[in-house]
């Protein structure tokens, strides 16, 4: 019974782990993305009319 649990906690701690790490590259990614963005927006500032 308790190497049941012992498994579950595992997997869970695992799963958690890997979540967390694919949050953190596609929170880079999206941030990096913005500020070139950003800086694409900046650099064509004279040529943007309104």
């Amino acid at each position: 019974m308790e190497e049941k649990v012992y498994k579950t906690m595992n997997g869970a701690g695992a799963l958690n782990i890997t979540l967390g790490v694919i949050s953190l590259v596609a929170g880079v990614t999206g941030g990096i993305l913005l500020i070139i963005a950003g800086a694409k927006l900046i650099s064509r500032k004279s040529k943007i009319l309104f």
